[in-house]
C-alpha cells in the first residue's frame, strides 16, 4: 500500500500531483514575479496580460477580475488557506499549476487545482559534504564561518528542492529559473514591513510577518548570492519597485517603460 504523501493527496483529491521534472525548462524569455509589497498596487497588470507571471500568497487578488490565470502560484504559509480562504480558494481554482507543502495540500478544503507540484526543502549539508561536494543545481554559499551560511542559496533545479530564504518571491525565483524564463521582473517586492501588504486592509485579517527578523540574516543574503552566482547572461532579473528594500547593487531597477523594451528583446 502506497503511503507516500502524495498517495494521501490522491485519494482526496482528483487533482493531478506533477513531479518538478515535469516543468523544467518548459518556458522562456520575460515573466513578472507578483507579490505582496505595497508598491504592487501601482502595477498595470492588465497591460502585461501576455506575458507568463508567478505569483504569491495574497497577492493573487491582483488577477481577480483580470481573466489572467497565473503560470504558476506558490503559497508556502500554511495559516493562509485558513487566515485568507477566498483569496486562497481562487488561487486553486484559477491557476494553471499551483506549488505547496504536502502538509499543506492534503489539508486544503477547497477546490483542488488542476496541476500541483509539492514543495520540499533543498537537503542541509554536514561540514563535510559542504565542503567536498558540489551539486550545480544547487548553488549554495561558500562562506566559511557558520552552520547558517551552509544553508543558504539557490536551486536551479527544484526537483532537488529550494532554498528557504524566509521570504516566498525567493522561492518564486527559483520556481522562474527552474521553469526556464531569462527574464525576472519582479512587482511588489518591496520587503518593507512596516508599509504592509497591499490587498490586506484595517478591517481584514493582518498576516504576521517577519521580514525585519530575517532581512539581514537570511533574505539580503540570499539574494546577493544569486545576484553574484546565478544572475548572468541567461537569467537577468530587474525590480520595478522603487520602495524596494533590495539595493540596486544586487538587483537593479527597471521602469515600466524600461522592461517593456527589455520583454521585446527577451
Amino acid at each position: 500500500m502506497d503511503s507516500t504523501p502524495e498517495a494521501a493527496i490522491r485519494a482526496q483529491s482528483p487533482c493531478i500531483i506533477s513531479g518538478f521534472e515535469k516543468c523544467r525548462n518548459i518556458e522562456h524569455g520575460a515573466v513578472f514575479i507578483i507579490a505582496s509589497g505595497n508598491s504592487a498596487k501601482n502595477f498595470p497588470i492588465e497591460q502585461f496580460a501576455d506575458i507568463p507571471m508567478i505569483t504569491v500568497n495574497g497577492a493573487i487578488s491582483m488577477f481577480i477580475g483580470t481573466g489572467i490565470k497565473p503560470f504558476f502560484y506558490t503559497c508556502t504559509d500554511t495559516s493562509f488557506s485558513v487566515q485568507q480562504p477566498e483569496l486562497f480558494s481562487y488561487a486553486m481554482r484559477n491557476s494553471q499549476r499551483v506549488a505547496l507543502w504536502s502538509s499543506h495540500a492534503r489539508q486544503m478544503a477547497v477546490d483542488p487545482p488542476k496541476e500541483l507540484f509539492l514543495l520540499q526543502k533543498a537537503p542541509k549539508q554536514t561540514l563535510v559534504k559542504w565542503v567536498f561536494s558540489r551539486n550545480k543545481d544547487l548553488v549554495r554559499s561558500r562562506a566559511i564561518w557558520g552552520s547558517r551560511n551552509r544553508n543558504i542559496g539557490f536551486s536551479k533545479n527544484m526537483a532537488h528542492g529550494f532554498f528557504d530564504a524566509r521570504t516566498v518571491a525567493y522561492l518564486a525565483l527559483q520556481l522562474a529559473y527552474h521553469v526556464g524564463f531569462t527574464k525576472v521582473f519582479l512587482v511588489g517586492v518591496d520587503l518593507n514591513q512596516s508599509a504592509g501588504r497591499f490587498y490586506e486592509t484595517n478591517e481584514s485579517f493582518i498576516s504576521p510577518c517577519g521580514l525585519d527578523q530575517h532581512f539581514q540574516s537570511r533574505i539580503l543574503p540570499s539574494l546577493k548570492l544569486m545576484s553574484e552566482e546565478v544572475v548572468g547572461s541567461e537569467f537577468s532579473v530587474y525590480n520595478l519597485s522603487t520602495s524596494s528594500r533590495i539595493p540596486p547593487s544586487v538587483i537593479p531597477t527597471a521602469t515600466i517603460d524600461e522592461i517593456k523594451s527589455l520583454i521585446k528583446s527577451a
